[in-house]
């Protein structure tokens, strides 16, 4: 398995992809990617644009050969250089991006669509009772055009559902949705998934969507599998600085390690073993910064002094724009994000503390 340990919880592994790696061309898609997904799990792939996502799910859903690798689902081997298991004899359900419902089908009948082999009172009832599950009893005899675009969501994963499959395959579902009712629907989708126990591997660029839906992220860069964590693990120990900061915009000083740490205005940090003389950046996410009025006495080891540049409310939390120039004598500018309602007035001295928890020392690109 490549990347960061996955923190996988146990249980029987309802999906293996061991080395996987898929080109287009000279493009590579997919290089060297590893992972297992347990039984009951919902696990995020999450990315950039780009970087190999979707590409991956098609694969694991038999749209794509696999060129180099191994794909398991259930334990029965699905997809190898040689080997392909077609799409409609893996047993997988998938939820497209546009949903891809049948318009001149009802909603019944589109979510009995992969029931045909079931008896006409058994169809109904597995129809019906999958209906219920997602909030959508009373809309069997609608069409899709009558529905908004929740509700055909959620049509589609009744309908991906229905025949029991052993793994359910996601590709930005909630991407088509306006944001409030983006939240709705995540989160009864996330619901109904772990009341059924069902296993999902889901596609998304959205990290706060992914730490949402997900019991474990892999975060995939350039086609590989950079690190797969629990959504914690993955904020507060990041594995590099691509992790970090797609978690949450960042706060970066530049410095060069000696004696093992790196100096900032809030004291020296420790460099985490990279070598003196070396070339390093610090992360800080806004919220590790801790402010407070400054009394006029001498910042205390571990603080510093910031001027405010800008104060703006985002809702539930504020957006305080510093600069430690005061202090300091240099132009370093940092944001800080606060719970609540706090806006200090233009120019007001704040004494500024770190949480060293959520400061990340690594080496600097190219280093």
């Amino acid at each position: 398995m490549t990347g960061v340990p996955d923190n996988a919880a146990s249980g029987p592994i309802a999906l293996e992809i061991e080395d996987l790696s898929h080109g287009f061309g000279m493009v590579a898609a997919v290089d060297g990617f590893s992972l297992r997904v347990r039984a009951g799990e919902v696990v995020c792939l999450l990315g950039p644009s780009g970087c190999g996502k979707t590409t991956l799910l098609r694969l694991v859903a038999g749209l794509e050969r696999v060129q180099q690798g191994r794909i398991s689902i259930g334990g029965t081997l699905v997809g190898a250089p040689g080997l392909h298991l077609p799409p409609e004899d893996r047993s997988v359900g998938l939820v497209f991006q546009d949903y891809a419902l049948f318009p001149h089908l009802t909603v019944a009948q589109n979510v009995g669509f992969g029931l045909i082999r079931m008896a006409e009172s058994e169809r109904k009832t597995r129809v019906a009772d999958v209906l219920a599950r997602a909030g959508l009893a009373g809309y069997g005899d609608r069409y899709p055009h009558a529905l908004s675009g929740g509700q055909q969501q959620r049509v589609a994963l009744a309908r991906a559902l229905a025949p029991r499959p052993p793994l359910i395959l996601l590709d930005e579902p909630f991407s088509g949705l306006d944001a409030r009712l983006r939240d709705e629907v995540r989160d009864r989708t996330l619901h109904l998934l772990k009341h059924t126990g069902q296993t999902t591997l889901m596609v998304t660029h959205d990290a706060e969507e992914a730490m949402f839906m997900a019991d474990r992220i892999a975060v995939m860069r350039a086609g590989r599998n950079v690190q797969t964590a629990r959504p914690d693990t993955l904020y507060y120990q990041p594995a590099d600085a691509f992790v970090t900061e797609f978690f949450s915009n960042v706060n970066r000083l530049k410095g060069v390690v000696r004696d093992g740490t790196i100096a900032t205005p809030f004291g020296d940090l420790t460099a985490n073993g990279i070598g003196d003389g070396v070339a390093a950046e610090v992360l800080i996410r806004p919220e590790a910064l801790k402010l407070s009025v400054a009394d006029g006495q001498a910042p205390a080891a571990g603080t510093t002094e910031a001027r405010v540049l800008a104060a703006r409310m985002l809702g539930r939390t504020s957006l305080v724009h510093l600069c430690t120039c005061r202090q300091t004598g240099e132009e370093l500018h940092l944001h800080a994000r606060v719970p609540g309602r706090f806006l200090p007035a233009e120019e007001t001295v704040l004494r500024v503390a770190l949480d060293r928890e959520q400061a990340f020392v690594f080496p600097a690109l190219g280093a």
